[in-house]
């Protein structure tokens, strides 16, 4: 009995908690590509570094507040800075549609052409902040680390393995769920959340009802980039903050919104869990777990690795292929990729 709680501890420490937290940041990041591509109809490449700029701008923020004694004590300072960042973040993206994405509107461009600008964006943004905050890790998380740690656990419970829970972890998953209840109050009991939806459901009949387009387009907006600012700051804390792993984040974020239903705000967030534990499931070593589940005489010698680390977004890559052969209108039926 021992062994096999040694062995869900060991499990809870490597994948269930870290794909749980990973799964909360992703399912924000695909609700910002879901809202986009639903509503404005295309798909926005320059999301994850959306997510990093905003994520500069807080942690840029943050170093001014430690600076200046201001903490939020156990908690993390980036949560004070967080609404800065949501603010430079709202602000480069009314800008963008402004002078790039607006025109294309107008004219009535495809939807491939606005992929093409929106890959022009993303260089524009990687640059920037490349250019800004530099092409290093950036560890921004104060206050404390751990909720449970792994040694006062095994003192309390004398087994052999320590269950860890950062301070982190629980932050993504509360400031997640805050996020989601509040998009899907504002969507369903709001006026204009029920216009965002009478305009992505049927464009030319919320015209003729009177919904004015572009009032549409700046709520869109403005909550893509309280999102996604929100998710990069979660994931920067989590792990730690470099402008490059944003843009490669795109793939399992897109995977997500994809598998999950596109356009369907819903089957974003359930489409992130099942990157997560898909991805972490796959890529963990599985030897330790196995160590305590089987006779010693079994006990493997490998790794027992599906798949290494190195290949964790080649998971992403693959699932979001195959739904897209044989369900191309994700797990929750949202419009077809």
């Amino acid at each position: 009995m021992t062994d096999f709680l040694n062995a869900l501890v060991v499990l809870a420490n490597f994948v269930v908690i870290p794909a749980t937290a990973y799964g909360a940041q992703l399912a924000l990041g695909a609700l910002g590509v879901t809202l986009i591509y639903g509503i404005l109809r295309f798909s926005n490449f320059a999301h994850g570094d959306t997510m990093a700029f905003g994520a500069m701008i807080t942690i840029l923020g943050t170093w001014g507040l430690q600076a200046a004694g201001v903490t939020a004590g156990p908690l993390p300072t980036a949560l004070i800075a967080l609404p800065l960042g949501i603010l430079a973040t709202a602000g480069l993206l009314l800008l963008t549609d402004r002078w790039v994405y607006r025109f294309h509107r107008k004219v009535g461009s495809p939807p491939t052409m606005f992929v093409i600008v929106s890959l022009g964006v993303t260089f524009v943004m990687n640059a920037l902040v490349r250019f800004i905050i530099g092409v290093d890790d950036q560890r921004f998380a104060d206050g404390e680390r751990f909720i449970i740690r792994a040694r006062e656990f095994r003192d309390a419970t004398g087994l052999s393995e320590g269950l860890a829970i950062k301070t982190t972890q629980v932050l993504t998953l509360v400031v997640a769920a805050i996020c989601v209840a509040l998009l899907f109050w504002f969507l369903n009991r709001t006026r204009t959340g029920k216009s965002m939806r009478a305009y992505s459901d049927n464009e030319d009949l919320a015209l003729l009802s009177g919904i004015n387009p572009e009032r549409v387009v700046l709520v869109t907006w403005l909550i893509v980039a309280a999102l996604a600012t929100t998710a990069g700051v979660l994931y920067g804390l989590d792990k730690s903050f470099k402008p490059f792993t944003y843009f490669q984040l795109l793939l399992p974020i897109f995977a997500a919104a994809i598998v999950g239903g596109l356009g369907n705000p819903v089957g974003a967030i359930l489409g992130g869990f099942v990157i997560a534990f898909a991805e972490v499931t796959i890529t963990y070593p599985l030897k330790k777990v196995l160590g305590y589940l089987m006779p010693e005489s079994l006990e493997p010698d490998g790794l027992v690795q599906l798949l290494s680390t190195d290949y964790k977004f080649a998971v992403s890559f693959v699932i979001l292929i195959v739904v897209l052969l044989i369900k191309p209108t994700g797990l929750m039926k949202g419009q077809s990729a």
